[in-house]
């Protein structure tokens, strides 16, 4: 916490942590977007009409549960791109059964193993998160955006974020930067669940699309201070200048819970299921 106004959301083991969905194939292909790597999750009827861009975690675009979450997005009719912002260069899934190990297997480590994988958290994410910092991520994501805009076809344009990438699909709700080659960045609606490294009021003085947020309320990064701050910049702007904005807390839900919480739990599970369809109505409804 920066003062008594701002709260600066970090990040931790938490975002290292969840459960890999594996016995499902995602369905989707893999192109080359404005020189990144893509998935693309397309439609039925192969429309762009509403075109969706999931700026994904830091396990990054080749994360199954990213991608099948990105299918599920598609069988409502989006059109659906996971570039990969990171470059080749997101953390290894095996994170997740290794640094912060799910609850079950947690309990069977020694106290030597936990103080291994506990120590690995800063040597892990400190790096990774000054390579892929603001300054060289938003960029890309930017770019990445105007790239969309360029191809036939495309109409509206969502960006949907989860953790890492939560705090850039709303920063993508500010809408375009006005530059004089021409606008940068912004899309016309957003999407996020569990951001992490918010800055509050900060990130959210500036936004000008709808965004829809999906908040559990046992996120040890954004804890019940963080909410209320969160829900009072958005109340103020919905009441002064009209946003469309949607805040929505699951309870018992921890952080990463919309895209790597456990299937088995039925909890869980209802949780995943029911924030999968917030976002996919959001953006249904904000894209039309």
């Amino acid at each position: 916490m920066s003062d008594g106004n701002n709260n600066n959301t970090g990040m931790g083991a938490c975002c290292l942590s969840g459960v890999l969905q594996e016995g499902q194939r995602p369905t989707g292909r893999v192109d080359n977007i404005g020189g990144l790597d893509t998935y693309i999750a397309e439609p039925k009827d192969g429309s762009k009409a509403k075109t969706v861009v999931i700026i994904s975690d830091v396990f990054g675009w080749t994360l199954p549960n990213t991608r099948l979450l990105a299918d599920r997005y598609a069988l409502s009719g989006l059109y659906v791109y996971i570039p990969d912002i990171h470059t080749g260069d997101s953390l290894p899934a095996s994170f997740l059964t290794t640094i912060e190990p799910p609850l079950s297997t947690r309990a069977s480590l020694s106290l030597s193993e936990k103080a291994s994988n506990a120590a690995s958290v800063p040597l892990t994410l400190g790096p990774w998160l000054l390579r892929h910092r603001e300054a060289v991520s938003a960029p890309l994501i930017d770019g990445f955006v105007n790239a969309l805009r360029t191809l036939p076809g495309t109409g509206k344009i969502g960006a949907v974020g989860f953790c890492w990438g939560g705090r850039y699909a709303i920063l993508q709700a500010r809408g375009p930067k006005i530059t004089e080659p021409g606008d940068v960045g912004g899309c016309d609606a957003a999407f996020a669940a569990h951001p992490s490294l918010l800055d509050i009021p900060g990130d959210l003085e500036a936004v000008a699309r709808p965004l829809g947020l999906a908040l559990g309320t046992e996120d040890s990064l954004l804890d019940g201070q963080a909410r209320e701050g969160i829900k009072a910049v958005l109340h103020r702007k919905r009441q002064d200048a009209g946003l469309e904005c949607e805040v929505r807390e699951y309870e018992g839900q921890v952080h990463g819970f919309a895209l790597r919480g456990d299937w088995s739990a039925e909890r869980d599970k209802e949780a995943m299921d029911e924030a999968t369809r917030q976002g996919v109505e959001w953006m249904v409804k904000y894209l039309a």
